[in-house]
């Protein structure tokens, strides 16, 4: 299981990469092999503020939707939308090409309540 030292995690199996007041985010390589192969990626928040655990957009496998829930408070500032094209860049590139959205943080306080990957790890049984 690839679970990356340098990221965040969620226990709803979102990873995010902090870099200043910008977050990048996208689901675990944990989250896409119990997916199956993803077909569809929607994100129609673009542009807009939310908060912490609201949905942003969902992701669609061949037998499943599945919500996908913001990390953190913050505005969503970009929708990677190469997957528009290839959304399953998901499963074979979850933490490079993959990522599914950016947002500019609201509360950087947020960010000690996200997992670590050995917490993440433990949670998943891996």
């Amino acid at each position: 299981m690839n679970i990356p030292t340098n990221l965040k995690y969620t226990k709803d199996h979102e990873w995010v990469s902090i870099d200043g007041d910008i977050a990048t985010v996208g689901i675990t390589d944990f989250a896409q092999k119990e997916l199956g192969d993803i077909v569809y990626v929607e994100v129609e928040t673009l542009d807009q503020t939310l908060d912490r655990d609201e949905v942003f957009g969902t992701v669609e496998a061949v037998k499943t939707v599945s919500d996908l829930f913001l990390p953190l408070t913050g505005e969503i500032i970009e929708f990677n939308e190469a997957l528009e094209e290839t959304p399953e860049t998901v499963n074979s590139d979850p933490y490079g090409g993959g990522w599914m959205v950016k947002i500019k943080i609201s509360d950087n306080s947020q960010i000690e309540d996200l997992l670590s990957s050995e917490d993440y790890s433990a949670l998943i049984g891996a």
